[in-house]
């Protein structure tokens, strides 16, 4: 944090001219269980990690009510009109800040110019919310410039919206969540109904969270997170609840004659999801990793086989997580994040670290011919203001 701090800095006076006036950060976050269950009014268990969203910005130096963001990863500059409602426009990445700022415009804040310098270090497409740091640093920053403060669930509902009406992804609420409420060294148990949260202390220095990365692009532009949704409305409506969140096991199996399979296949692991995530906090609690870790296989297998939205490298990180066990330092793998690519997470021994993070990128190069990218990220505190 502290060197991206320093070269968004210099980013900045390079420039603009100037040392910037504030400066805010946005965590990534990494789900440790609970996939899937968000859109269904269940419950999920994230963590913010030490990857950021980071914006330095000062007032414009000309009149216009215009934003000027420069993004240091793509090298583009955002052009955007605040003396009107903002509207989508490119690049597309700036969609994620139109639809935040449209957000604040509608409750009335009026927008100065600002010039902006925008650093990320949450690893595109890979499944840990690249999109939400981005839209919490941006409402962080608003906040802050305009003296216009959210209560942390409205700030976290504004960036929802903006992520379903500018960027046309109908996501759940835990990763805008996680990114305004995170809290070093817990985990968020989330009920997206009630929208009730409880920090889970994970707190253990024999564990650590590893995150890898299969550098197989992570893209839902197309129908497949869209048709999940679909089909878990359908399941709900077959079994006459309100949301999944409603149903039970058995419940399931005495109705499923009323879907098609793949509906209830699809039911079968939102209702299992959920009661995992459960039972995977209170392991957390009671630091009962082997238990924890078990839950986080099987949640696995739920996302391969009954939700399909696994992929063969992905799959390939889980089975050598397994072959090396809780012998070797691994509690338990899963992937993370919308599937179809992006990262897995395990439980590991902190005192094992490195001879696993050898081993899986070791293996995994042989098997799918990919560079893993590894990281190991402490559960971490949410959006802040740095200076300002």
């Amino acid at each position: 944090m502290n060197e991206t701090i320093k070269q968004i800095t210099q980013d900045f006076a390079k420039v603009y001219g100037r040392p910037p006036r504030w400066i805010v950060s946005a965590p990534g976050r990494d789900n440790i269980i609970g996939e899937h269950t968000d859109y269904n009014d269940g419950f999920v268990m994230p963590m913010a990690i030490e990857r950021y969203a980071i914006m330095a910005a000062d007032f414009s130096r000309d009149s216009s009510m215009a934003l000027s963001i420069r993004d240091t990863r793509s090298n583009e500059t955002a052009k955007i009109e605040a003396s009107k409602r903002v509207e989508k426009g490119p690049p597309k990445w700036s969609n994620y800040i139109r639809g935040v700022i449209a957000g604040f415009q509608d409750r009335g804040v009026k927008i100065p110019g600002l010039d902006v310098i925008l650093s990320s270090t949450v690893p595109l497409g890979g499944g840990l919310s690249s999109s939400a740091a981005l839209e919490v640093a941006t409402a962080t920053l608003l906040e802050v410039v305009t003296g216009s403060q959210l209560n942390p669930v409205e700030k976290a509902l504004l960036c929802q919206k903006a992520e379903h009406e500018f960027a046309g992804m109908p996501c759940g609420i835990m990763d805008q969540f996680i990114s305004v409420m995170g809290k070093e060294s817990h985990l968020l148990l989330l009920d997206c109904r009630s929208r009730k949260s409880e920090l889970v202390p994970m707190t253990d220095p024999e564990v650590r969270v590893l995150i890898i990365n299969s550098n197989v692009k992570h893209e839902l532009s197309g129908s497949e997170y869209p048709t999940r949704r679909k089909q878990c409305e359908t399941a709900a409506k077959a079994l006459g609840v309100r949301s999944l969140r409603d149903a039970t096991a058995e419940q399931l199996e005495r109705e499923k004659g009323k879907m098609d399979e793949v509906v209830y296949r699809r039911a079968r692991h939102v209702i299992g999801e959920i009661e995992r995530t459960i039972h995977a906090a209170e392991g957390i609690r009671a630091s009962n990793w082997p238990t924890v870790g078990q839950l986080m296989y099987a949640s696995h297998e739920s996302l391969r086989d009954d939700y399909e939205v696994s992929c063969k490298e992905l799959d390939a990180i889980v089975d050598i997580a397994g072959n090396i066990g809780v012998k070797g330092g691994v509690w338990g793998c899963r992937m993370t994040g919308g599937g179809f690519g992006g990262c897995a997470v395990a439980l590991v021994k902190t005192a094992e670290v490195d001879k696993i993070m050898q081993k899986i990128g070791a293996d995994y190069k042989k098997k799918t011919g990919i560079e893993a990218v590894m990281f190991v990220s402490r559960p971490a505190a949410g959006a802040m203001v740095i200076k300002g």
